[in-house]
């Protein structure tokens, strides 16, 4: 196909492509709030004497989850390569918001080892949002839109915490802890409702789009498109060992997985840190838990814009961009994370501040390694996500099992500096691996060979020819 530059240069203005953006990104939203709900509830729940349970069970709880949703990552991206980004994104959401309604009935029958198995299904079916919705991006967005229309998408993920963390107060002095549960699960059913009435997996999906609309967003991924990439996605072989042999893969699996590392670590351990060497609980006070969310998904937007301008410059490579906006977003953190380790018990205030910062500026990776699964591979964009986000959340679990190796001493401070040590040389290591290696280019693998049916009408009409 031929570019046009008319098309290629002319401003996008608003279309359905920006409504499946919005929707991805409510998505999002009410999948972390359904994430979260139960870390915000069990603090209310402890104040009945049958859910008034051990740090062990809460911590088997919380974790349940996450062990549910390493397990549907790498499967949701031929998932929804076969049956489309809408129905496996509508599905995993759908059956969550559900089980989070009847999250309340479950823990009043079934105690702590039914919750445990609603939140390990949960965990299931959320495991199909992150690669369902770059297959969906990769098919809605043009190349140049995708720094800051797969930024806004991923904002949800913050947008959905502060939510939750901020109402959570007020839900529970309304109808006390199950009115969390509630009220995300009914956010999720009335999602479900409008994506089911007005998503689309791709633009030959949609009925509402126009006809100048579509041409532009087909004009813009053609070149990065193939005979074969306009296949059916089952008439498409998948080259699952290409991908591990590909170093711009690898060193994609290694930054994610050094992000979410050091991601975790800030989210899950800092605020220990601060309550036992600072003196500052900041798990106590809702406004103080949810500024670090704050701060990413305002800076996320500034980051986006950056990103932006910075591509309109033909001087600056997309290479450069990525690999620009992922050092601050990794190598910021790794820096403040080490200051932060020295901070007096005095100066809790700088602490909150630094904390807030560090969480702040990893978000400058979203326009970095977070779309480069995109650029990679667009045909592939979403089983690659799949398999990078499987091994970043292992990584992830790795981060408390650390600290209670490190930590025998919660109080002393120089034992914490070694694990905010070890994340920074994480960071180190991922984010240099990913300026070596990373790439930006479509891979040659993109272009899968057609797969062979013996019955297919197209070696049929193949028989047909050579016999004439």
């Amino acid at each position: 196909m031929v570019k046009n530059r008319r098309f290629e240069n002319e401003s996008s203005g608003f279309g359905i492509r920006h409504v499946q953006i919005f929707l991805l990104f409510c998505a999002l939203t009410v999948g972390f709030a359904m994430r979260v709900n139960l870390s915000v509830a069990v603090v209310a729940m402890a104040e009945f004497p049958e859910y008034d349970w051990s740090e062990r069970i809460k911590s088997l709880l919380l974790s349940s989850f996450f062990w549910g949703y390493v397990l549907t990552q790498v499967p949701a991206g031929p998932l929804a390569r076969r049956f489309g980004g809408k129905v496996t994104i509508l599905t995993g959401l759908s059956v969550c918001s559900v089980l989070t309604i009847l999250t309340p009935l479950c823990a009043r029958l079934g105690g702590w080892q039914l919750l445990c198995a609603v939140r390990l299904v949960e965990g299931i079916c959320q495991g199909l949002l992150f690669p369902s919705t770059h297959t969906v991006i990769s098919a809605w967005v043009p190349p140049k839109e995708r720094a800051s229309l797969g930024n806004f998408t991923y904002a949800g993920n913050q947008f959905g915490t502060i939510i939750m963390l901020a109402t959570s107060g007020l839900l529970v002095s309304i109808g006390d802890w199950p009115c969390i549960f509630y009220a995300s699960g009914a956010a999720g059913c009335i999602w479900s409702v409008v994506y089911f009435l007005w998503g689309a997996s791709s633009p030959a999906d949609s009925k509402n789009i126009s006809a100048e609309e579509r041409e532009l967003i087909e004009l813009g991924q053609a070149s990065e498109r193939s005979a074969h990439a306009e296949l059916p996605s089952h008439q498409q072989t998948t080259p699952w060992l290409s991908f591990f042999r590909s170093p711009a893969v690898l060193a994609l699996v290694a930054v994610q997985s050094a992000y979410a590392y050091g991601f975790w670590t800030l989210l899950t351990q800092i605020p220990s840190y601060m309550k036992n060497i600072l003196g500052k609980d900041i798990k106590a006070n809702a406004v103080l838990s949810a500024l670090p969310y704050t701060a990413m998904l305002v800076l996320s937007f500034l980051f986006a814009w950056l990103s932006k301008l910075m591509q309109r410059k033909d001087s600056i490579s997309l290479s450069f961009n990525r690999k620009f906006f992922n050092s601050i977003g990794t190598w910021g953190p790794m820096c403040l994370l080490i200051a932060l380790g020295y901070v007096p018990r005095h100066m809790d205030s700088l602490a909150v501040m630094l904390l807030t910062l560090t969480v702040g500026i990893s978000s400058a990776s979203h326009v970095g390694f977070l779309i480069n699964h995109i650029d990679l591979s667009p045909n592939f964009a979403g089983i690659l996500m799949g398999i990078c986000n499987a091994i970043a959340n292992l990584m992830s679990l790795a981060a408390p099992l650390l600290v209670g190796i490190v930590v025998t001493d919660k109080y002393d401070a120089n034992q914490w500096r070694i694990v905010f040590f070890v994340a920074a040389g994480v960071y180190l290591a991922g984010n240099g691996l990913f300026l070596i290696f990373g790439r930006t280019s479509v891979q040659p693998w993109d272009d899968p060979p057609a797969k062979q049916h013996s019955n297919s009408a197209t070696e049929l009409e193949a028989q047909d020819g050579n016999e004439k």
